[in-house]
Parts: structure tokens; sequence; C-alpha cells
């Protein structure tokens, strides 16, 4: 109990049913252009589905019941002749049904094909285990968020750096999967502000169920103060900069912040600052402010021994201002 209010899970009643607005019955809200669309189609089938079921299984129980073999009643055969039209019907029936669907479908794959002209183009990374994204014609790039404007059309661009990748925001009803080598096209206008998942449903390795980011999506004035302050919170700085930097460029993707290095395939950095690392070469390294900011823009200058040379530089992605407080927020992990 909180004070007088129940508990379900550990999550207070009131904020379940919060949480329960937010979507519907069966499926998550619709917070896109197509996403009544997408549902419609999905419960036409889904009922469809239903009433055939509900006919032919009925029709089976109904038959087997009246023409059951009975007791004491000896076994004769007759001819059974077909009824022409009773075949036609149900051939003709699905028929129809099928070519619905199909157009159906069809305008809505179209519709989802070609972006608007007018849209924002963002360019999307996909690799184990992150998103990584730039917004094209800008100097803005982050790891894990993409921030939009309401009821604007977005254009992402999307190609991966190792394996294949699914890009799939359940909101939007939008999903398209990223093959290596060549540029997957996905567009969406959201219309309700505020927060929405985006998960990777391709299998793509142990770090799979990490993949996660999320779509923020704000009003269009937020959005060009936003665009203005090159992507950053408002009134951040120092070592709250960098915890944001820190997650924002997805650090926390390969670093934990504690002394557990949590099966993360990076070194942890929590008290990491001051204290001297053996690296690869086997020399001792002291992990000061110039070894954080070579680390960050030549990762793989001096690798710590018993970790793969896997971190990507950010040189070109991280000005001096936001490497000063990025080197604050790890020197101050305990």
């Amino acid at each position: 109990m909180i004070g007088n209010l129940p508990l379900v899970s550990g999550i207070a009643v009131p904020d379940l049913l919060a949480i329960a607005s937010k979507r519907g019955f069966w499926l998550p809200q619709q917070a896109s252009t197509v996403a009544a669309d997408t549902d419609n189609l999905f419960f036409f089938i889904y009922w469809l589905s239903i009433v055939f079921f509900a006919l032919i299984v009925g029709a089976m129980v109904l038959f087997v019941v009246k023409f059951r073999r009975k007791k004491n009643v000896p076994e004769t055969s007759s001819a059974i002749e077909g009824n022409t039209k009773l075949e036609v019907a149900w051939a003709v029936i699905p028929g129809i049904l099928l070519i619905a669907i199909f157009v159906w479908g069809f305008r809505g794959w179209i519709a989802l094909a070609v972006p608007p002209g007018e849209a924002i183009e963002i360019q999307v990374r996909a690799k184990k285990w992150l998103w990584s994204f730039d917004y094209r014609g800008t100097n803005i790039n982050g790891v894990d968020e993409i921030t939009v404007p309401v009821d604007t059309p977005v254009k992402l661009i999307m190609s991966s750096e190792d394996v294949i990748h699914s890009f799939f925001v359940p909101a939007f009803r939008v999903k398209k999967d990223i093959v290596p080598n060549r540029y997957s096209v996905l567009w969406f206008t959201p219309t309700k502000l505020g927060e929405f998942d985006v998960l990777c449903t391709e299998y793509c390795g142990n770090g799979h169920s990490r993949m996660l980011s999320k779509v923020t999506v704000v009003t269009r004035d937020e959005y060009d103060k936003w665009m203005t302050r090159g992507g950053l919170p408002e009134g951040v700085e120092g070592k709250a900069l960098g915890e944001y930097l820190f997650k924002a460029k997805g650090c926390k993707t390969c670093h934990s912040i504690t002394t557990d290095r949590m099966g993360l395939p990076c070194p942890p950095l929590g008290g990491k600052y001051g204290s001297q690392e053996q690296l690869v070469t086997g020399e001792m390294q002291q992990i000061d402010d110039n070894y954080i900011r070579e680390s960050i823009m030549k990762p793989n200058a001096k690798v710590v021994k018993g970790y793969a040379p896997v971190m990507p530089t950010f040189a070109g992605q991280i000005d001096d201002k936001q490497m000063d407080a990025l080197i604050q927020y790890i020197a101050s992990l305990k």
C-alpha cells in the first residue's frame, strides 16, 4: 500500500490506469498517421478469422452430432452429390475477401514506401548493440534517442555495420529490416507528444534484448530550440552535461559506471579515474584527463588488457566543452 492506494506488482493502481490509458485493449496507443489504418486492417483480418473459425468449427461439431453413427442402426451407403451453389460460394466469397485484404494492405504498403519530400532526414546506423542517429545537414548526432517535432514527417535512411537488425516503433506501427551493405528507408509522421519505444526485432546476438532506443516527440517550437542548442538539453553544464552525454552517446551500452563489468564488452569506469591500468602492450597507464580524451578520440591507441578494441571513435562528434563535461563525469564515478 502507498497510503490508502493498493499496489499491483509494486505499482500503484492509479499508475497502472495511467499506463493503460496510453494503450489500446490489445495494442499500444496509436501515435502516427498510419497507425489507425494499420490497426483497422489488423482487426478486420482478426474478426474475419474469428467469424470463419466459429462457422467452420460450429458446422463440424453440428455434423458430428447430427450424423454420428447410432447404435443398432445398420450401415448403409448412398451416393453423395455435389452442391454447385455451395462450392461456388466457398470459392468466390474467400476470393473476394482475399482480394480486398490485398488491395487494402498494398495501399498501406505504398503509402509507407514513399516518404514525403519535405520530411526531416535522419541517418540511422545499427550495430551490435545500439542505434546511432545523425541529422542530415547538421552537426547533431546521438545514440539511442531521436528527437522529432510532432505532426512533421520524418525519413530514416538506415544501414547496418554488422548483421541484420530491424527498426520497430510499436506506437507508430512502422517496422523495417536493416540489411548489411544496403540502405533501408522508413518514414513516419508522429501525431502525439511523448516518448515512444524503439525495438530491434531481428535477433542480432547476445545483446539483442538491450538494443533499446526511443523516439521523443516534442512541439515544433521545442524542436527548433533543441536544434539551435545543437541537440543538447537547456541549462545543463559540467558534470550533469557529462552524464547526459554519457547516455546520449551510447557509452552506457558498453561501459558500466560501477566497479563491476556487468557482462559489458568494455572496461568498467567506477573508481578508475586516477588509477593505473595495464594495457595490451604490458605497460601501465595512468587514467587521467589526457588518457580519457585520447580513448574517446582514438579508442584503439591504448587498449586495456583483457578487452577487445571494439569502441568506435567519437572524433568530430564531441567538442571541447562536451569533452570537459564527460571527463568531469567519469572522474566523479566511485
